[in-house]
C-alpha cells in the first residue's frame, strides 16, 4: 500500500479536491434540473382538488433521489476532469511525475474514492431511490391525488400451467383467499397449436387448482361451445404467481428484484430484460470507477503546450461516450438482442480497456 501510495498527504489531498468538485457540481445540477422539473410538473400537482404546498414538496422529495442516482455518474466525470485540469494547470501533476510516480499511482487516489462513491451509490439507489421511484409512480397513476390502500389487486394477468395459457382480467386479494375474475384458458396441443378455450367470470383456489365457473368451452376444431359449469383448471399454478403484477425493476431494491425475477420464472413469463435491470443495478454505479480512468487524459501533457483544453473535451468525449453505449446496450438487452449479462457489463468492460489503453499509450 505504501508503493501504491508514497504519499498519503497527497492522496489525502487530491481525494478532497476531487470529492468537493464532483459533489459540488452535482449539487448545482440537482439544483437547476429539480428546478427545471417541478415547473413543468407544478400545474399538474397543484390542479388537483386538495393540493398545496406540502405535495409540491412531497413531488420534490421523490423526484430528488432520481435525479441525483442519474446524475452522479455525470458529476464524477466533471469532478475528475476539472480537478485534473487544476492540478495539470498548477503543475502539480509535473511534480507528482517527476518524483517518481506512474500515471496509475497518480490517479489511485481518484479511483479509490470512486469506489467510495460506487458504494454510496450502490446503497443510495438500493434504499431510498427504489422505494421513492415505487412511492411516485404510484402516485402520478392517480395525478397526484389521495392514493387508495393497495388491497394487492392486479389486472391482465397472464400464467402458463403446463403448456396452456392462463389469463385474468384483473385479481383481487392475496394467497388462499385470491379471487379471479374474467378467466380465459387456452388450451394448446404439445406442438403449440390451439386446442380449445375455456372462459368463465369467476375464479378461486381449491385444492391444488382454480375453480371456475359459470365455465364455457369452445373446441377449435369442431367449433362446438360447451358449457361446464364449475370446473378446475390450473392444477399446480399458485396464489403468487397469478398476483405478479408487471415488476418495475427501478422500483425494486436488489433483493427485491431478485426475487421477483425468480417468481416470474416459476410462472413461466419471461425475465430477460428485468436480469439486464437486475446487473445493471451493479454495473451502474460502479461507472464512477471508470470517470477518473476516462478523464485521466486531462492530467498529463504540459499544461503550456496549448492542449489542455483539447484534453479536457476528449476526457469528458470519453465519459459521454460510456453513458451512450450503457443506454444502447440496455435498450438492446430489452429488445433481446442482447443477453442481459452482456447488456449490463459490456459498456462497463469496453471503456476500461479503452481508459486502460488511452492512458498506456500516452503516458506510461
Amino acid at each position: 500500500m505504501s508503493a501504491f501510495f508514497p504519499s498519503r498527504t497527497v492522496a489525502i489531498y487530491m481525494a478532497r479536491l476531487f470529492l468537493t468538485r464532483t459533489f459540488g457540481i452535482l449539487f448545482g445540477l440537482v439544483l437547476v434540473l429539480q428546478t427545471l422539473d417541478l415547473l413543468s410538473e407544478s400545474g399538474r400537482i397543484l390542479g388537483t382538488a386538495g393540493n398545496g404546498d406540502a405535495e409540491v414538496w412531497r413531488y420534490v422529495s421523490l423526484r430528488a433521489p432520481q435525479i441525483i442516482s442519474t446524475f452522479l455518474p455525470f458529476s464524477v466525470l466533471l469532478g475528475t476532469v476539472l480537478t485534473l485540469i487544476t492540478m495539470n494547470a498548477n503543475s502539480e501533476v509535473v511534480a507528482l511525475k517527476a518524483s517518481g510516480l506512474s500515471a496509475h499511482q497518480v490517479l489511485a487516489p481518484l479511483v479509490i474514492a470512486s469506489v467510495g462513491i460506487a458504494l454510496v451509490t450502490f446503497a443510495f439507489n438500493d434504499r431510498i431511490v427504489s422505494r421513492a421511484t415505487a412511492e411516485l409512480s404510484a402516485w402520478q397513476k392517480v395525478n397526484y391525488g389521495a392514493m387508495p390502500p393497495d388491497r394487492g389487486d392486479r389486472a391482465n394477468v397472464w400464467v402458463r400451467a403446463d403448456n396452456n395459457l392462463i389469463s385474468a382480467d384483473r385479481i383481487s386479494g392475496r394467497g388462499e383467499a385470491a379471487r379471479l375474475g374474467g378467466i380465459t384458458v387456452y388450451e394448446r396441443n404439445p406442438d403449440g397449436g390451439l386446442r380449445g378455450l375455456i372462459t368463465a367470470p369467476n375464479g378461486l383456489r381449491q385444492g391444488d387448482g382454480w375453480k371456475v365457473w359459470p365455465a364455457k368451452r369452445f373446441d377449435v376444431a369442431s367449433g362446438a361451445l360447451t358449457p361446464l359449469g364449475a370446473t378446475v383448471v390450473a392444477r399446480g399454478v399458485t396464489p403468487d404467481q397469478f398476483t405478479l403484477a408487471n415488476v418495475d425493476g427501478d422500483a425494486l431494491s436488489f433483493a427485491g428484484l431478485r426475487a421477483a425475477i425468480s417468481d416470474l420464472e416459476e410462472a413461466g413469463r419471461p425475465t430477460k430484460s428485468l436480469e439486464g435491470v437486475l446487473w445493471h443495478k451493479l454495473s451502474g454505479p460502479l461507472s464512477s470507477v471508470l470517470m477518473p480512468l476516462l478523464g485521466a487524459v486531462a492530467a498529463f501533457g504540459i499544461a503550456r503546450s496549448g492542449a489542455l483544453f483539447v484534453r479536457a473535451v476528449i476526457g469528458m468525449a470519453l465519459g459521454f461516450a460510456y453513458f451512450m453505449a450503457d443506454k444502447f446496450a440496455l435498450a438492446m438487452g430489452n429488445l433481446g438482442a442482447y443477453p442481459p449479462f452482456l447488456a449490463a457489463w459490456a459498456p462497463f468492460l469496453l471503456f476500461l480497456l479503452i481508459g486502460e489503453a488511452v492512458l498506456l499509450r500516452t503516458e506510461e
